[in-house]
C-alpha cells in the first residue's frame, strides 16, 4: 500500500520488514531475531531432543510442500498480476474495468473465505488435487495484489519512453514490451519479493484443505503426542528463519538494484 504525505511515500506492505544497511536500527533487529531464533532452535533441539528433535524431524517434507505451494501460486500470481497491471492501465474501458473489478472484490474479501470458496466451487465442476487448489486460491488473491505492483511499476516509468518508442515508429504494444516492461520490472522486484515473503507465511493456512504444508505436519504430530506448545514453538522458529533469511536476501537484491540505477 502506497500513502503520500507532503510528496514522500510511505509504503506500508504485508510481507517482512526488509533490512537494509540504510536502516540500522531495522538491520541489527534482523541480526538479533535470526541469532535469537536458530540459538533457540539450536538449544531446544539438543538440550531436549525429546521432543524437539523429533519434532524437527517430523516436519522436512512440509518444508518442502509449502515452498512448493508457495512458488507455484507466486508464479502463477505474476502472471495474473501482469494482465491485471495492464488492464489497469489500459484506455479500453471493458479490459480496464475487469481488472478493476477484480482487484477490488478479490481485496475485499479475505483469503481464507477465498480458499474455501475456490476449493469448494472447483468441486463441484471438476475434481481438482488438493495442493493445486491451494495454488489457485492463493494466486488469484495474490494475483490482484501484484497487479497494483505492476500497475505502480508501470505508471512509474516516464511517460517520455513510451512517446519515444512510438516516434521511431514502434507500435504501443511493441513500446511496452521492449521499452516500459524491462524498465518496471527492476522497479517491481523488491515489492515482489516481499509479497513473496507473505504469500509463505499466508501458505500456512492452506492446510485446512487437507494440503501437508508445514502447519499441518505440525498439527498432526502435536494431535498423536499432544505437545502442542513443544510442537508450534518448533514450527514458528522454522517459520521466523525462513521468513528471515528470505527477507535478508530481498534486502540484498534491492540495494543491488538501488546501486545500479
Amino acid at each position: 500500500m502506497n500513502m503520500e504525505h507532503d510528496n514522500k511515500p510511505i509504503e506500508v506492505g504485508d510481507g517482512a520488514a526488509i533490512p537494509t544497511k540504510a536502516d540500522a536500527g531495522l538491520f541489527t533487529a534482523w541480526r538479533i531475531s535470526f541469532l535469537g531464533a536458530v540459538g533457540a532452535l539450536a538449544y531446544l533441539v539438543i538440550a531436549k531432543p525429546d521432543p524437539y528433535l523429533n519434532i524437527l524431524k517430523f516436519v522436512p517434507d512440509g518444508i518442502v510442500v509449502t515452498f512448493k505451494v508457495t512458488i507455484g501460486a507466486i508464479l502463477l500470481s505474476l502472471v495474473l498480476g501482469l494482465l491485471t497491471g495492464l488492464g489497469r492501465i489500459s484506455g479500453n474501458r471493458f479490459f480496464n474495468g475487469i481488472a478493476s473489478v477484480y482487484v477490488e472484490v478479490i481485496r475485499g474479501i479475505p483469503l481464507l473465505v477465498q480458499i474455501f470458496y475456490i476449493y469448494y466451487a472447483l468441486g463441484r465442476i471438476v475434481h481438482v488435487p488438493d495442493m493445486l487448489s491451494a495454488i489457485i486460491a492463493m494466486a488469484v488473491c495474490y494475483g490482484a495484489y501484484m497487479g497494483e505492483v505492476f500497475r505502480a511499476g508501470i505508471q512509474s516509468i516516464p511517460k517520455g519512453q513510451m512517446e519515444a518508442a512510438l516516434s521511431l515508429g514502434m507500435t504501443r504494444s511493441q513500446a511496452m514490451g521492449h521499452v516500459i516492461l524491462p524498465q518496471a520490472v527492476k522497479v517491481v522486484l523488491p515489492p515482489i519479493g516481499n509479497e513473496f515473503i507473505a504469500l509463505l507465511k499466508d501458505s500456512s493456512l492452506v492446510s485446512i484443505l487437507a494440503v501437508s504444508d508445514l502447519l499441518r505436519r505440525g498439527r498432526e504430530y502435536a494431535s498423536e503426542s499432544f505437545a502442542y506448545f513443544e510442537t508450534y514453538t518448533i514450527i514458528a522458529l522454522v517459520y521466523l528463519i525462513i521468513t528471515l533469511i528470505l527477507s535478508k536476501l530481498i534486502g540484498m537484491m534491492e540495494e543491488r538494484i538501488n546501486e545500479n540505477r
